[in-house]
């Protein structure tokens, strides 16, 4: 067994070490406290940044004693049983209290600090996301890419933008393994037969990743597209300038009365986090479905059903596919039959869009993303394989946004380019006829309100509303949303709260909201 002598004075858990030579420390945030750092160093040659990983430092007695307590608790530790027996524990605590059961049963000699440095370890590895573990939890990453062995992981940092980190993972064996456990942990299988994988990390992350040299040449590879456990909100998109305050309450206004919305981008444009957002913009009692590859939407409404699709198994069937798959489609003829009043599909790219515009023109409401940098763009990619909507049938659509990735004072933002309102179609020129609401002026780095919906006069038609009547409801609602963004109400719940207030009693609200 191994024996590790204690020093003469215990130290600090995790040493900071200096700053290299020709660099700069530009930041140090604790992401476990006591335990982990992160370092953004700026090299001052070139004058990029680099992201460094700071966690204890295991001496080689210690990393023997790891070892050992890894295997030993690989062999012995029941975690089931052992929560049954204790309710309320967490994994982390049956874990370390078996581990420092071992440590006494088998007379391992080591010192304090020592033996909180390789429980470190021992949780990041067996609980967390071993070598990755710092990275996911760090609040300010999107995106971790890792390349193949030997090579650093990259990042995208929301303030630093894409950074290189210190984390690489030494070799093809440790790379193959790690990818394995990360399928694994996500409840799905990867192998040399069936390299490719797409899932959902617990926490809900996307994960997309690459087994040995199959389909990547440089070996193994994986990316994590982070959850966002805080999702943001309206107000959220209002401050960061996605949307504008009277944009919002532009979709706040139609999508209460059940308006179709689908929102294109380009990779990373931010589709899902504003679909989301936006979301909490549907009535609380409304039934919602959802439909996804992977989940990333989060309401706070009861009233909803989430969708996943599910990979099948064994022996393809006459389809095509593995027995027992779950695609978009079956999910899609499954959510028609639950009678959803509101339908969110993550993402319009197959044949199933088909159903989505039948179920649009039978008067769902729906919402769904595409990749498209232009409404013309998303038109001819509606309009052709492998989705095939006749243009005819484009119209049940009310209205498009487009979004993307732009350089506002020489850093990424997020900005909604257009909203364009489908208004019919002409059938002798068969063109779509539209109107843009709202578009982005790069100039000014502002939204401007071009002047006339169409589907708005549409909505006052219906409910007998006059003008004044239309532009004080929208008024008020922008006014809302400033209240929300001024006053720092910007978690899902809360928003959702006054969401829910205003529709109960927009009076009531509104002057709640004069007098403070």
């Amino acid at each position: 067994m191994p024996v590790a002598k204690a020093p003469a004075k215990g130290g600090p858990v995790t040493s900071i070490p200096p700053v290299p030579t020709g660099h700069r420390e530009v930041e140090l945030t604790p992401v476990v406290p006591d335990r982990a750092w992160v370092r953004i160093l700026l090299n001052e040659t070139d004058r990029s940044y680099l992201y460094q990983v700071i966690e204890p430092t295991l001496g080689n007695d210690e990393t023997a004693v790891l070892e050992f307590l890894r295997e030993t608790l690989i062999r012995t530790l029941d975690g089931r049983k052992a929560i049954q027996q204790r309710s309320g524990a967490d994994w982390s605590d049956v874990l370390l209290t078996a581990a420092r059961q071992a440590v006494l049963d088998h007379a391992i000699r080591l010192d304090p600090v020592g033996l909180q440095r390789v429980e470190y370890h021992l949780v990041r590895d067996f609980l967390g996301f071993g070598p990755v573990d710092v990275l996911l939890r760090d609040g300010m990453i999107e995106d971790i890419s890792c390349d193949g062995p030997t090579i650093p992981i990259y990042l995208f940092h929301r303030k630093y933008e894409s950074l290189r980190t210190t984390v690489v993972f030494p070799s093809d064996a440790d790379l193959d393994a790690f990818v394995v456990r990360l399928a694994q942990r996500s409840g799905k299988h990867i192998s040399v037969a069936d390299p490719l994988l797409d899932a959902t990390l617990p926490d809900g992350s996307r994960l997309q990743a690459t087994l040995s040299r199959e389909v990547t040449t440089r070996g193994s590879s994986f990316t994590i597209r982070k959850f966002r456990a805080d999702p943001l909100t309206p107000p959220d998109l209002i401050r960061y300038g996605t949307i504008s305050p009277q944009m919002a309450a532009y979709f706040w206004f139609v999508m209460e009365m059940g308006a179709s919305f689908l929102l294109a981008g380009g990779t990373a444009s931010g589709k899902t986090t504003t679909l989301n957002a936006v979301s909490q913009f549907i009535p609380p009692e409304k039934k919602i479905v959802s439909i996804e590859d992977t989940r990333e939407i989060n309401l706070s409404h009861e009233n909803w059903i989430a969708g996943l699709t599910r990979s099948g198994f064994g022996a393809e069937t006459a389809s095509g596919k593995p027995a027992g798959t779950i695609d978009m489609y079956k999910l899609l003829e499954a959510a028609l039959r639950q009678r959803p009043e509101y339908l969110i599909v993550g993402e319009v790219r197959g044949p199933e869009a088909l159903t989505l515009f039948q179920a649009m023109a039978t008067g769902h409401a729906v919402y769904s993303t595409m990749h498209a940098d232009s409404v013309q763009s998303a038109v001819y990619r509606l309009e052709n394989a492998p989705i095939n909507i006749p243009r005819i049938m484009l119209q049940t659509l009310s209205l498009m946004a487009i979004q993307a990735q732009v350089r506002v004072d020489d850093k990424l933002a997020r900005r909604i380019l257009n909203v364009t309102e489908i208004v019919g179609f002409d059938p002798d020129t068969r063109e779509l006829l539209t109107n843009t609401v709202f578009e982005w002026d790069v100039k000014t780095g502002k939204h401007a309100f071009l002047g006339r919906s169409y589907l708005l006069e549409q909505i006052a038609e219906r409910r007998n509303l006059s003008e004044a009547t239309l532009q004080a409801e929208w008024a008020n609602r922008t006014k809302a949303l400033e209240w929300m963004m001024a006053k720092g109400v910007r978690h899902y719940s809360d928003v959702a709260r006054n969401v829910t207030s205003y529709y109960r009693d927009p009076k009531g609200f509104m002057a709640r909201i004069a007098r403070e």
